[in-house]
């Protein structure tokens, strides 16, 4: 199965399947010297493990009706790599065992194929695959991202880069403000708590009807410097798209102003620049033929609805049979909380990999 690797430079390789013993990460390419902080790691893992019990920026304990009630650990555990608290320029092995796992959940459904799921096309590639939650194509898979991303985080933060993201729109319900403060203080990750309440309200009603919902996650990067990219075929915000396009349930991005830009006149849409230098405005999502230009990378993502739900539907079998499928199980109603620490974690990768790049790309003046 080809397709696991992604970076060039800062290269990272994941493996492991929902229902199998473990999943983890490989990192090539991280500099020797960067302090890894084994309890930052596992705060990233965190925010993205699975559990519907959780505790909100205070410590209390909530009950977030969007995610799954499957309850892991997800302990990171680095195997290779670091020592005495930096990495050595060798490769970072990570490990997250599974430990939750109810695999007897998928029996009744193992040769079905699941609508909106991956199990018609793996079935189709490999003639095989993995019944139990996905295997593979599991979203799981992506704490292994999310384990990569926080190291890639540590090599940033050197520099000063900071990533940012979070839920905008859910259920339907758009987020009225952005109050970066506000994030940490509502199950959905929204910089605005009133809106998050009435997103939350609209997904308690889906997951009672048994139906789930999708959203929209925004990301801003700031602290890169101008001249990240490597034109032409890996623009910044080209190797940005696939990376995050690469996580399963993202199935649209758009930078800066996106798709509304094909309303606006070029004097509306451009960037006026003043000296420093600096920018006016931000139409562009920081980023100009494909390079940054040293102010805030801004993106959107579209979230689908999660598409195990409790509902009958119509599907077919592994002998291409018309029936009828009812999923168990355990599951999301909405994914933007949970993939929120999974963009960031892509959007470190990305840099820190553009970052190492572009240190050849001139002799240094």
């Amino acid at each position: 199965m080809a397709g696991n690797t992604f970076g060039e430079a800062f290269r990272v390789t994941t493996f492991g399947e929902s229902h199998g013993v473990a999943l983890g990460c490989i990192i090539d390419g991280c500099p020797a010297g960067v302090p890894i902080d084994a309890d930052f790691l596992q705060s990233e893992m965190d925010r993205r493990k699975p559990g519907a019990r959780q505790t909100d920026s205070q410590g209390k304990e909530i009950f977030n009706a969007a995610v799954t009630s499957r309850s892991e650990a997800d302990r990171a555990e680095i195997l290779s790599g670091v020592f005495e608290g930096k990495s050595t320029g060798t490769a970072i092995a990570i490990e997250i065992r599974n430990t939750s796992q109810k695999s007897k959940d998928y029996s009744s459904i193992m040769d079905k194929f699941r609508p909106g799921h991956a199990d018609f096309t793996y079935h189709e590639k490999y003639g095989i695959r993995d019944y139990r939650g996905g295997g593979r194509s599991s979203g799981r898979e992506t704490s292994a991202r999310v384990a990569a991303g926080a190291v890639a985080k540590m090599f940033l933060s050197m520099s000063g880069v900071e990533i940012k993201a979070y839920t905008v729109r859910a259920a339907g319900i758009q987020c009225e403000k952005i109050n970066l403060e506000e994030i940490d203080r509502n199950p959905l990750r929204v910089p605005d708590c009133a809106s998050a309440e009435r997103m939350m309200e609209k997904i308690e009603e889906l997951r009672k009807s048994g139906d789930s919902a999708g959203g929209i996650i925004e990301c801003r990067i700031s602290g890169l410097p101008a001249g990240l990219g490597e034109p032409v075929f890996d623009k910044m915000d080209a190797v940005l798209a696939s990376a995050m396009l690469s996580i399963g349930a993202v199935k649209g991005i758009e930078f800066g102003e996106g798709f509304h830009a094909a309303d606006l006149t070029g004097s509306e849409n451009n960037d006026p620049m003043r000296e420093g230098p600096a920018f006016v405005s931000n139409h562009a999502g920081g980023i100009l033929g494909g390079i940054t230009r040293g102010d805030d990378i801004v993106f959107r993502l579209a979230i689908k609805p999660v598409p195990s739900i409790f509902k009958r539907q119509s599907t077919v079998d592994t002998s291409m049979r018309e029936c009828e499928i009812e999923i168990e199980g355990r599951h999301d109603v909405c994914l933007c909380p949970r993939i929120v620490p999974v963009v960031e974690a892509m959007a470190a990768i990305t840099a820190a990999d553009m970052m190492l790049r572009n240190r050849s790309s001139r002799v240094e003046r």
